[in-house]
């Protein structure tokens, strides 16, 4: 997708303060970040959102939620962190390529969802 700003990041067009990369997945600092610690993990290839991933991208997604609490332990988040991924308009989704948050470093984090 020529205007996706995720795909420009992993292509290289945009900087970023990258956390992570292989061939298939690149993990980033958030430029807004909502807790001390706060990156985000992408495909490199695009993909809309959660709610568009195929069968043959469960390996990816696999790779992606596995490499979370590694990079987590690396930005020192080794007591927990919390991951989001937003997905759709009513989910909160505002970059249309998948993405994962994880976020921590602050105790408690704040509440997800009023109750």
């Amino acid at each position: 997708m020529s205007d996706c700003i995720f795909c420009k990041i992993a292509q290289g067009v945009i900087p970023s303060a990258k956390v992570y990369e292989d061939d298939e997945i690149l993990a980033f600092k958030d430029i807004h970040p909502q807790a001390p610690v706060h990156f985000l993990i992408i495909p490199k290839r695009h993909i809309d959102s959660l709610a568009e991933v195929q069968a043959d991208d469960v390996p990816l997604l696999g790779r992606m939620l596995a490499l979370a609490p590694r990079l987590a332990a690396d930005l020192g988040l080794k007591e927990g962190f919390r991951t989001i991924i937003n997905t759709g308009r009513v989910g909160g989704q505002e970059v249309y390529h998948l993405h994962i948050h994880v976020v921590g470093g602050e105790f408690p984090l704040p509440a997800m969802l009023k109750h």
